[in-house]
């Protein structure tokens, strides 16, 4: 028999745009199946609960794993009524203080039942099972502490899993003090400048635009000049100016988007969708909500948070443009903003994530996790009509149809694939990317040097004389003979050469 939350979506009808993880049931034995990241729990009979919305209920709060978006749609499906009769039958009981609690915050109705007056406060959540707010509220009607990390306007949920905890593990500033003892803090920090270069143009690589070379420089400048500095990033000034800079002061449409969205691909026959972000009339809220999220966590885990902030930034897509750039920016701001790195210093993630197939292909899948089942939930729910142009600007054909329904999906994402994401490109970019990073300054510091000692010159004419060598396989070409005719001397041409490469192969 089938007991728990997947009980009620079977009893209810409740159409979900992320599937429960969790299905249980009664059976003989304790046993427990994975596959696909999908949870089957069998139950012995002891375990039984009654037939009914609170049995059921109480029996996932128990055994099974918090799922806002499907409390939002159950609550809206069943009503008041029986939350109301289970907290008058268990006045006391804390799954139904819980449940009650859970049905006003999430549905901002009051139920007809008195307050609360007896018993030890409880957490709404596990703090050891998921990403909770540094100090909870206290509840005083349902002597609940209220631990979310977010509002009911937007609330994510990670899930403390193995591998999330284990990849948390990374100690940044020691793997940062590290990379100091190895190659030194004057290398690192001249490393800085070539990181917020390449860590931009990766981020356009990403978005297919890489020979975007103004644009390149200006999101350089952005990062460089706000990472860190900016007064209150999510709001919707911080957010125009960021958007500005990194689009330029021209650009169409800048502030939040007034206009439908969507995130796909053209063809030759029709555009396909990806994804579809939520209706421009819910994006204050939804911001409000993420604001609430990042005051709330502050002083928790920073990769997280930049986990969190960032995928959440962009699966609420609040700008016409640029919501990629400013998700990858709020990765960095995040980490400056929480001390887990110092100011000044840059983690290329746009790099790392560019920098093999299985990084990139994992990003998207990582995406996929919520966008995915998301589309799949509304495959019917979308159409292209007849062109219209928006307040912004914006010249659309797009037509959805269930807003109301898709906001449970949109206000309480799943973001634990995104954490785990984040934390082993945090972890690969300090490790690999920063030390061949530094370690290629190193080497040219000591080919420019070495070259120097055959032939004066300035640094400009030694970098060049460099890159031109290690391009045409230690060979001097024909046109660094023309701007260099003392190259033609076959003696110096040689010593040159020798000074060069012994510093690459070394």
């Amino acid at each position: 028999m089938q007991v728990g939350f997947k009980a009620l979506v079977d009893r209810y009808g409740i159409a979900l745009a992320q599937p429960l993880r969790i299905e249980s049931v009664i059976s003989k034995t304790r046993t427990s199946h994975e596959s696909n990241g999908q949870l089957k729990n069998q139950y012995p009979t002891s375990y039984q609960p009654a037939d009914d919305f609170a049995g059921h209920f109480e029996f996932g709060l128990k055994y099974e794993e918090i799922h806002l978006e499907f409390f939002a749609r159950l609550f809206a499906a069943v009503g008041p009524e029986p939350i109301e009769a289970w907290c008058r039958q268990a006045p006391f009981g804390q799954y139904a203080r819980r449940t009650g609690f859970l049905f006003e915050w999430l549905t901002g109705q009051h139920l007809d039942v008195p307050d609360v007056t007896n018993g030890a406060y409880v957490d709404a959540i596990s703090s050891q099972q998921y990403l909770t707010r540094v100090k909870p509220l206290r509840i005083r009607r349902w002597r609940i502490n209220d631990n979310f990390p977010g509002a009911p306007e937007f609330c994510p949920i990670v899930r403390r899993t193995e591998a999330v905890q284990e990849a948390l593990q990374l100690d940044l500033n020691a793997a940062l003090c590290e990379l100091n003892q190895t190659f030194g803090a004057d290398t690192l920090m001249r490393t800085a400048s070539w990181l917020i270069f390449k860590e931009s143009r990766a981020s356009f690589l990403i978005e297919k635009e890489a020979d975007q070379s103004d644009r390149i420089q200006r999101f350089a400048h952005v990062i460089a000049k706000y990472c860190g500095h900016i007064e209150n990033p999510l709001s919707q000034d911080s957010l125009h100016t960021l958007q500005a800079d990194i689009l330029g002061h021209n650009a169409l449409g800048l502030g939040l988007r007034r206009s439908p969205v969507f995130v796909g691909q053209a063809t030759m026959r029709e555009d396909i969708v990806h994804y579809i972000a939520p209706h421009y009339e819910m994006l204050t809220e939804l911001l409000e909500g993420l604001k609430v999220v990042e005051l709330a966590t502050r002083g928790a885990e920073p990769i997280v948070r930049a986990a969190v902030l960032a995928f959440a930034f962009v699966y609420i897509h609040p700008m016409r443009d640029g919501n990629g750039r400013i998700h990858r920016f709020l990765i960095n701001d995040t980490l400056i903003r929480d001390h887990a790195i110092p100011d000044g210093v840059i983690l290329p993630v746009s790099t790392t994530i560019t920098s093999s197939t299985d990084f990139r292909a994992r990003y998207d899948r990582t995406l996929e996790v919520f966008s995915k089942p998301f589309m799949q939930r509304y495959a019917t729910s979308y159409r292209f009509g007849n062109p219209v142009v928006y307040e912004d600007g914006t010249r659309s054909n797009l037509l959805f149809d269930d807003s109301d329904d898709a906001q449970f999906a949109w206000r309480y994402p799943d973001l634990t694939e995104h954490v785990l994401y984040t934390a082993r490109v945090i972890a690969h970019t300090v490790q690999t990317e920063m030390a061949d990073e530094a370690r290629a300054l190193i080497i040219f510091q000591r080919a420019q040097d070495q070259l120097k000692e055959v032939l004066e010159m300035s640094d400009q004419d030694a970098n060049r004389i460099i890159r031109s060598l290690k391009e045409n396989n230690w060979k001097i070409s024909g046109k660094l003979k023309k701007a260099y005719p003392q190259l033609d001397d076959t003696q110096l041409a040689e010593r040159i050469t020798e000074a060069v490469q012994s510093a690459f192969e070394t």
